[in-house]
Formats: structure tokens, sequence, C-alpha cells
């Protein structure tokens, strides 16, 4: 077993069998065996293909390579013991996929063979990842292997069983999706309401069983949470472009496919709620380039930081009563505000948190962005408000020009020789999983489709076929396929948050231990305005 660094807050484990079956069942007794020491530095775990993946917690350790060698020691000692015993799932497909006759076509087979192709192999859970619950499906037989889709699609439907390269899958959510779709299945693979949401583990393994009709049962609403006593009202008037409730995230649900979510700009989000008086922590408002209109019931005090808006002082506490309506705006400067209201936004904690993974309808106001006439919820305020002109410069996450620094990735196949000394530009396809750049193509001799799934984190720089790079955000997938050239430090993630299009971005490559520094730093700055403000 070899362990390696990535980036500045993670540990990779890597197995070299052959065999698939018993890589994967090694993987699964160092996940279970990661978990059961529950070492105080380990965020999350993320198992992949022949890798365990670990992530560290900022600031708990910055002995990285003595917790390499704690966590190597953990691993070994569990990949010799006797694997776990893993689960097989008996999956009822009905074989009418809107694909399924141009993969007919494409192997020159008829339907019936390519459902006795499908249904008579034995398949096993290499790793979950793309979406909560979604298992890539190792077993596929060859005669099978088809391309992904040139022009993949904007919306699949939960349920859809697909085939992309040498997997098979199920999607367990409505999302955009580029595999090709054979058929449909009526099984749950994920649930906030069980105390292990995915239905699938790494190291199951799963049959297909064909059947002529789908038992389409509608989907049982997930009960809220208990709710606490609320005080004030917050009615959306104008959603703005997107505006979601965020914390700092959920973590601990890697391994089932659950991305991190919470604040793409978790430092803007912090000092947010510093000023109001809130834990750190508090549910929010991330409002994107064009903030909503908010008519407020009763009397409350908020405060905007990140993006600068025209409608609110940036990093000033305002106090709004009854009824007044605020308007934010364009932003200025920024592609990313957070608005905390004093006590926080109440909103059901799913899976640990309240943040917003609208991808997969989780967390949140109803696991999406908010609308016109959707009603939000206080907390009653826990301290008091602090009366700040503005937000120190040091903290600024909106401020032009950017440079990133990067860890660069020791094994990638790509020549990233050109990429500290071009300019790129942030693109208008961006999103919450990821900064698209915009400028010369990085050239890379891996090719997509081939590389097996591997953990992926915010701050990690993906490299599609088109050659600009993407900077992975707070709502990534927790494993991808495309080759990834390095990692953004930790400290420089909001910073990426905060690009809009057209903004000039710039990499450099740095060191883990300027990273440390880095970090070290922003965390003296917030700590030290901590102070000041009590």
């Amino acid at each position: 077993m070899d362990s390696s660094l990535v980036g500045d807050r993670a540990i990779a484990l890597s197995f070299c069998e052959n065999e698939a079956s018993h890589t994967v069942s090694r993987v699964r007794a160092v996940v279970d065996a990661l978990l059961t020491q529950a070492l105080p530095e380990v965020e999350d775990i993320v198992p992949s293909a022949g890798r365990v993946t670990v992530a560290i917690a900022p600031m708990v350790s910055r002995d990285m390579q003595a917790l390499r060698e704690k966590v190597l020691a953990v691993a070994s000692e569990a990949a010799v013991q006797n694997a776990p015993t893993a689960a097989t799932h008996e999956i009822e497909v009905s074989y009418n996929g809107s694909d399924i006759d141009d993969v007919c076509r494409y192997h020159r087979i008829s339907r019936e063979y390519l459902i006795s192709l499908h249904a008579d192999a034995d398949y096993l859970v290499e790793s979950i990842g793309f979406l909560p619950g979604f298992g890539y499906l190792k077993g596929l037989p060859k005669k099978l292997w088809t391309p992904r889709r040139a022009n993949p699609r904007t919306h699949v439907p939960a349920g859809a069983v697909g085939i992309g390269g040498g997997h098979t899958g199920v999607y367990p959510f409505e999302s955009p999706g580029g595999w090709n779709l054979i058929g449909h299945s009526a099984v749950k693979l994920f649930d906030v309401r069980r105390s292990k949401p995915s239905t699938f583990e790494v190291g199951d393994h799963v049959r297909f069983t064909e059947v002529h009709e789908i038992d389409q049962k509608k989907p049982v609403p997930t009960p809220s949470n208990p709710r606490p006593a609320v005080t004030g009202t917050i009615t959306v008037v104008q959603p703005g472009l997107f505006t979601t409730v965020q914390d700092l995230g959920r973590h601990g649900y890697r391994r089932e496919g659950v991305p991190l979510s919470g604040a793409a700009d978790h430092v803007s989000m912090r000092l947010a709620n510093l000023f109001v008086g809130n834990p750190v922590d508090a549910a929010v408002l991330e409002c994107t380039v064009l903030g909503p209109t908010l008519r407020f019931e009763h009397d409350a005090a908020i405060v905007v930081v990140g993006a600068e808006f025209p409608g609110l002082p940036h990093g000033q506490v305002v106090h709004v009563s009854a009824g007044t309506q605020v308007t934010m705006g364009h932003s200025k400067t920024g592609c990313r505000g957070y608005l905390a209201i004093a006590g926080g936004i109440d909103v059901p904690v799913v899976l640990s948190s309240r943040s917003t993974l609208a991808v997969a309808g989780l967390g949140g106001f109803h696991g999406r962005a908010l609308k016109a006439g959707d009603c939000l919820s206080t907390l009653p305020p826990s301290g008091r408000h602090r009366l700040i002109g503005r937000v120190p410069e040091t903290l600024m996450t909106s401020k032009a020009p950017r440079v990133l620094r990067v860890i660069p990735h020791a094994d990638t196949a790509c020549d990233i020789s050109g990429i500290w000394n071009q300019v790129f530009h942030g693109s208008s396809r961006s999103n919450r999983m990821g900064l698209r750049l915009e400028g010369k193509p990085v050239l890379c001799n891996e090719e997509e489709g081939l590389l097996p799934s591997t953990a992926v984190f915010p701050g990690t720089i993906q490299l599609p076929p088109d050659g600009n790079p993407i900077i992975l955000l707070a709502d990534a997938q927790t494993t991808g396929g495309y080759p990834v050239v390095g990692t953004v430090i930790h400290a420089d993630v909001p910073l990426a948050a905060q690009v809009r299009p057209g903004d000039e971005i710039r990499l450099e490559p740095t060191t883990i231990d300027e990273a440390y520094e880095a970090l070290q730093h922003c965390e003296d700055l917030f700590q030290n305005l901590r102070r000041g403000l009590s």
C-alpha cells in the first residue's frame, strides 16, 4: 500500500492488486477501520477504485507527515484482516430506456441479447459519487462497453439505468447526465431518513432482474426535524439569480456520495455571522451576482459580506424595521454575497447541516434555490450585534486581481508547464460545482473516460477534454474521472468562489508548507477580529 499527499487537506492510500473484487474488499476494510478509529484529524473518507482518500480537517494538525504515518498504520493493519461481509442487491429493471436501440445498433446486437448480457452479469460497487448514492458498478460485459453521449442530457430522470464506458449504474435523482439510458428502476438508492442514507456501500454486489412494468410509487416526503420556536419572518419578493440557504456544509457523508456543500466562500460566511452575533456555522443566504429583494415582517439585524451589493453597506450591520423591503441589486464586485440575519435562518437540519444541495434536492429551503413568495423564519438571536464600519482588507475575498496558489499534482500525465504563465478568465458556465476557466488549452496525454474515478474536493483542478481547467467548488461531486493537475490551497478556495465571468485569474505553484502558513494567517486574522469585536 502506498500513501501520498493530495493538496493540503487529504491523504491518498493506494492499492496495487489487479483483481477488482479483492482490491475493493480491502478498500472497504480500510474505510471501516478508519471509521472505527475516529481520528480527530480526519474530517471525511472517500473510497474509490483501488484507493481510499482521507480528508483532513483544516488547522487540526500541521504535522502532515506524522498524520500520514498514523493513517497508513491503521490502513495497513486493516488491509490484511478479513474483508467485511458485502451485501448483494437485486434491482428490478424495465429495459425501456430512450437509448437502448442506439446502443443495440452501436454493438450490432438485438435488444434481447443486450438485456440478457446486462441482466446476467454480477456487478461490484467500485465507488460512490457523481450524485449521493450513485454507485459506479464494475462488471459490465465488454460487449456492452459504450462511449458516453457526445452531448449529455440536461435532464435524466431518477431511476434511469445507464451505461457509461465500462460501467453501469442507476441515477438516484433527476440530474444532468451523459450515460446511455437503457432502462428504468423504482429502487430508492438514497434516503436521508435511513441511518445509512445510501443503499450501496463500496464492495457490495448488484444484480439486475428484468421486469416488464415498474411499480412507480410516489416518493414519501422526508419528515422535517423538530423545529425550535422561531422569531421573525422574511418574505422573498424577488429571489435574485441563485439564492440558497447555506452553512459550513455537511461532513462525514462523502463515502455515500454526498458533497460537502455549504458556503462556497466560507471566510465571508463566517465573518457575516460574527458581525451579527451568530455562531460561525449559522445558516445564511448565499446570493449569487444578482441579490434578492426581501421583505422583513419583524425587526431584524442583518449584514452582507463577500460580494458588494448596492442595496446594503458591505460589512456593516443594518437594523431593519418590520415592513422594510431590502433590494440588494446587482453585485458591484465579487460573485457571492452572504446575508446573515441575527439568529440565523431556520430550516430543517438534514444530514447534520442546513446547507442546500440543489442537484439532489437536499437541505436548505425545500432543497432548492429561493423563489418569489417563499417565507423564511429565523432562530432567536444568540449574541449582540457587532457595529463595524467595514471588513478588514486582509480578509476581503471579492477584490481583483486574483492569484490562486496551487499545489501541483505529482502523478498527472498532463503538460502543465504553461499553466503558470497565462491569464485565464472566469467562464459564464461556472456554478457552485465548479469555476470553469477559459484560456489557452492545457495539453494532456490521459484519455477522459478511461481514467478510474478518484476522490475530488473543493479546490481540485480537473482538466476536461477541451483543455480548460475547472476548479471544483462547494457542490463538487465526491469522485471524478477527469485528469487532476493540482489543488488550489484551502486558504484560496474562497477567492475562486468570488470569480465572476470575465474576471482574470492566474495560477501560481506553491508548497504544502506555504499552504498551511497561508491558512494559519487567515485564521489568526479572523480570531484577532473576533477578540477585537468582543
